[in-house]
């Protein structure tokens, strides 16, 4: 199988690998580890998950790295955020020790997928809990299934990294205020697909949405964080209903490091006029550089990028960030677990 792939030219989709890493939460505990070869699920048509939406996932990578080593990039910040997102729904969390067990078994298992150094390829890691208690009422499940599935990716954004053009389009909300904005459901991505076709019809990349309430203020991009740079500052949306990015919180630690100042904070469209540089970041695209932010609705154009290749600073974080990813720069915040 993987003398087929050609690692250089992986397309950001699903492709089989060996195993996948199951457990079960029953009886009020977390039962063993099980691995599969298959790649279906058995449940219930009135499993919770099916019928009111208890379900939860994340994204994180491993890469091979420049000296060899496996690398999963901040596996614990992942465990953290699908418990906060299960306790969100009032799903059981999966504990960050399980967490962590599965996610580097399903590593190793599938060590003959990670594509190898240099090919600007990963091996994408899709943890994901499902409701599973067979019930017809609106109210938690009692079981649940926590699994990890891993395979082999390319880049999200087929340009790579370079500037695309994304879009504003008022008609459309991500989430609803005091939402589920701030949890990682399937919901909220189901919510997204209208104006994300709507948008790549158009010819954009994707959607900066505003917030639900005003109208007013940015908030997420598409299946993204958005942050921009104005004159040394690295600003990044304040929103309940906006994502925890754990990709946002590296390249902030990361803009700190280079000396910039960061604000987190509400950023109103006008504010777009004044920006030098501006992406979309999050676990698959890392940082993909915005070259225009058109206003669907008033058809102002706030061009971003002047000569259409990615700013100074972007670039300098998104190479920064990878470099730690592979091995190539000084992990020195521990973000990497080595998978021996």
């Amino acid at each position: 199988m993987t003398k087929e792939l050609d690692w250089n030219n992986l397309s950001f989709g699903y492709i089989p690998t060996d195993y996948n890493v199951r457990c079960r939460y029953t009886d009020g505990h977390w039962g063993e580890i099980e691995v599969s070869d298959s790649e279906y699920i058995n449940m219930h048509m009135a499993a919770t998950c099916l019928h009111y939406g208890q379900e939860v996932f994340e994204g994180l990578k491993a890469f091979r790295g420049k000296d060899g080593k496996i690398r999963i990039f901040r596996l614990d910040e992942n465990a953290r955020r699908i418990a906060s997102s299960a306790r969100g729904i009032k799903m059981q969390p999966i504990t960050e020790e399980l967490f962590r067990e599965m996610v580097i078994k399903a590593v190793k298992l599938n060590e003959r997928f990670i594509p190898p150094y240099g090919s600007g390829a990963s091996l994408y890691i899709r943890p994901l809990e499902l409701g599973m208690s067979a019930q017809i009422g609106v109210h938690p499940s009692t079981e649940y299934l926590f699994m990890v599935m891993v395979t082999p990716v390319g880049p999200y954004f087929k340009e790579g990294f370079k500037p695309t053009n994304i879009c504003i389009m008022r008609e459309f909300d991500r989430v609803a205020p005091k939402g589920t904005g701030r949890w990682k459901v399937g919901g909220n991505y189901a919510a997204s697909l209208e104006a994300g076709e709507k948008a790549h019809e158009l010819g954009y990349s994707a959607v900066l949405y505003l917030d639900p309430r005003e109208k007013k203020y940015l908030d997420e991009c598409g299946p993204a964080n958005f942050f921009a740079i104005k004159d040394g500052v690295y600003i990044t949306p304040e929103s309940e209903s906006i994502l925890p990015s754990i990709t946002n919180k590296s390249l902030i630690q990361l803009a700190q490091d280079m000396g910039l100042k960061v604000e987190r904070r509400h950023i109103t469209i006008d504010e777009l006029e004044h920006i030098q540089e501006a992406a979309a970041c999050g676990t698959a695209a890392v940082a993909s550089p915005v070259a225009e932010i058109d206003d669907i609705d008033t058809g102002k154009k706030y061009v971003v990028s002047q000569d259409g290749n990615p700013g100074p600073v972007v670039t300098a974080l998104y190479n920064k960030l990878r470099g730690i990813q592979l091995g190539e720069e000084p992990d020195v915040y521990g973000w990497n677990t080595i998978v021996e």
